[in-house]
């Protein structure tokens, strides 16, 4: 028996995400058998409730006894997160090109 080939990347909307979300916590079925309608693995559903949680503000952290979730940030934050990395990216490329033309410079007018 050999290694099984990865399933392929998949990509799902908002939406989508949100109605299984919604289904699993309505407690009607349990993830397992939502991930097995839906050809979804379970790691990537139990992913969504618990971001979905962590938006929401409810859930309860590691032994925090209800309260609201902790280590974990909300979808608009790490968004914000990215677009900072982004342009501290983009920052730090500025800098270098100016710091090489400086030198550049430098050099010159000896």
């Amino acid at each position: 028996m050999g290694k099984q080939r990865p399933r392929p990347r998949r990509a799902f909307t908002a939406e989508f995400k949100a109605e299984i979300v919604e289904m699993c916590q309505r407690g009607d079925r349990s993830v397992g058998q939502v991930c097995r309608d839906f050809d979804l693995t379970e790691t990537a559903v139990r992913g969504w409730v618990k971001q979905a949680e962590i938006d929401a503000g409810a859930g309860a952290g590691a032994g925090s006894g209800g309260g609201p979730v902790s280590g974990g940030l909300t979808s608009d934050e790490r968004a914000e997160l990215a677009r900072l990395r982004r342009e501290n990216r983009r920052l730090q490329e500025d800098n270098d090109i100016l710091k090489r033309a400086t030198a550049f410079f430098a050099r010159e007018i000896r």
